[in-house]
């Protein structure tokens, strides 16, 4: 497997859980070496079904947050259009730190840090030859890529590259927000908060702990980020364009973004909707490697229960290697092509020249 994120730790857990050996690299240092990110919902059908086939349900449910799906909408100038809460017990899709499910995934799992993949050579007599930038080769009778966007093993089945969606987000954050900013936390509320403008939207999320992650997205071309000279290094700096881009909306939500620390550029990448290769013996993909998609809820969801079907197969198929790898791969096919139509589709109406086509769609997808 190359890559810890959620869906090769998912794949690791299912095959342990069935007592099976698996290597995990990962090209981070450490579980720590950088921020895990922000919160990811869970859905029963999807990442919940996988960590149940993971043992690991009753764990995720005691460190989720069932609150955190609450959505509420506001208006540019402050008003409240949609303010939606879960019913008591709902559990449809609980909210949880990153951090924490790469701690719940982890678990008893070896994985062999600082192991930064180059490329892979499939075909080879001894199986499929891992690369790594340190000089070291191994090879596997199976080489999973769950390695992201920017994928080392895509090449080794797919010539295919992510393209640029349009949209580009700046992603910043507030801690213990409860404590330092109430006026703000009241605002967020206990899930999610969106505002919705013409071609903008400013979104803040809450994660456990008081910390609120906020992200201002727009549409621009890739190479001007709004203006060609503007350092994306320099906080101030991004901050004050971003200021200028959303100059007249609410003052408590541009309060979000003058509060922001620090900020991360992050362009929407995405494959294309359909994204499939040629079966190629002794390697895969998963996840974002495989589909990456707008994030709108459903890559990590969709990750996890890929490797924890794949695991599941090998561990309990009496099949051969290959039948098992080229029947999921079909099945992966299948389901990621009508997720990415849908984020796409998501993705367009909620970066739309219109903005009630961001509150029609809440009204399609929202229980009521």
């Amino acid at each position: 497997m190359v890559g810890a994120g959620p869906g090769g730790l998912t794949f690791a857990r299912v095959l342990h859980r069935h007592g099976h050996p698996v290597t995990v690299l990962e090209r981070d240092p450490s579980p720590d070496a950088r921020p895990p990110g922000g919160t990811l919902d869970l859905h029963a059908g999807l990442g919940q079904l996988a960590l149940e086939k993971a043992g690991l349900l009753a764990e995720f449910q005691a460190l989720s947050r069932p609150e955190g799906q609450a959505l509420r909408i506001l208006d540019t100038d402050g008003t409240v259009l949609r303010d939606w809460h879960p019913d008591p017990g709902e559990r449809a899709n609980p909210e949880i730190d990153r951090g924490q499910l790469r701690d719940l995934l982890l678990g008893p799992l070896d994985v062999r840090w600082g192991q930064r993949v180059t490329h892979v050579e499939p075909g080879t007599g001894d199986g499929t030859v891992v690369h790594c930038a340190d000089g070291h080769r191994e090879a596997f009778d199976l080489v999973i890529g769950a390695d992201g966007a920017w994928s080392r093993v895509r090449p080794a089945l797919s010539p295919t590259a992510p393209h640029y969606t349009g949209v580009t987000a700046f992603e910043t954050s507030l801690d213990d927000i409860d404590t330092t900013r109430p006026d703000l936390a009241r605002l967020v509320g206990d899930g999610s908060m969106a505002v919705y403008g013409a071609g903008r939207s400013i979104v803040a999320q809450r994660g456990s702990g008081g910390h609120v992650k906020v992200y201002a997205q727009f549409r621009t071309p890739l190479d001007r980020h709004t203006d060609p000279h503007l350092d994306l290094t320099d906080a101030e700096a991004v901050r004050r364009r971003l200021l200028d881009l959303f100059d007249g909306w609410a003052a408590p939500v541009l309060e979000l973004l003058r509060q922001g620390a620090a900020f991360v550029h992050r362009p929407l990448h995405v494959l294309p909707v359909g994204h499939t290769w040629t079966h190629v013996p002794g390697v895969t993909l998963l996840g974002d490697a495989a589909h990456l998609m707008p994030p709108l809820g459903a890559g990590a969801n969709l990750a996890m229960l890929e490797g924890a079907e794949l695991a599941e197969a090998l561990a309990t198929g009496s099949g051969e290697l290959d039948d098992t790898v080229r029947a999921f791969e079909e099945r992966m096919w299948a389901r990621a092509a009508g997720w990415a139509r849908r984020t796409t589709d998501g993705l367009e109406r909620l970066v739309s020249d219109d903005p009630s086509e961001a509150l029609a769609l809440f009204d399609e997808v929202q229980p009521s």
